[in-house]
């Protein structure tokens, strides 16, 4: 039996989404112990204006499900141009994705990373089974832009730059 992940037809379907260009988000909260976590995402877009939510999600095999499921704030980190490398960190197995990276506090000490084109602090909205995938959509509390700066894109399996 071949496995989803190996499955010609589901590699297949993720190639052809990935024909959809995305921003690049790290999304961060605190773990319960108060350690700063964070991963890259791709899957962010908005739901409603009024309220404010947006919505994201998270695959259900990665051991930092129940934290975000249990947060009850986080953060939407979206990247500029020029944080690829944030990028890919975020994306890593690393233990401290943090470590000698600065940032700042949001609301109840979300981290907030610097130099991104925008911010999102949301809370706990609503939470939905999503096949492979848990979906979560968080309320916005509050959020920031950089208007000067140009969002970091993915595409095709690449990081791609806007023209």
């Amino acid at each position: 039996m071949t496995s989803p992940k190996n499955d010609p037809a589901v590699r297949a379907f993720r190639d052809t989404l990935g024909m959809f260009p995305t921003g690049v988000t790290v999304i961060t909260a605190r773990a319960p112990s108060g350690e700063p976590i964070g991963l890259t995402v791709s899957s962010f877009n908005s739901v409603s204006l009024t309220p404010p939510l947006v919505v994201w999600s998270l695959s259900k095999h990665l051991p930092s499900v129940p934290i975000f499921e249990n947060a009850a704030v986080y953060a939407i980190n979206i990247l500029a141009d020029d944080q690829q490398d944030i990028s890919q960190r975020f994306a890593s197995r690393s233990d401290d994705k943090f470590a000698g990276l600065p940032f700042t506090e949001g609301l109840d000490g979300v981290p907030l990373l610097p130099g991104c084109v925008a911010w999102f602090e949301c809370r706990q909205f609503a939470r939905h089974e999503g096949g492979d995938h848990v979906v979560f959509i968080g309320e916005v509390a509050r959020f920031d832009r950089q208007a000067d700066k140009t969002p970091l894109v993915f595409q095709g399996g690449a990081y791609r730059r806007l023209a």
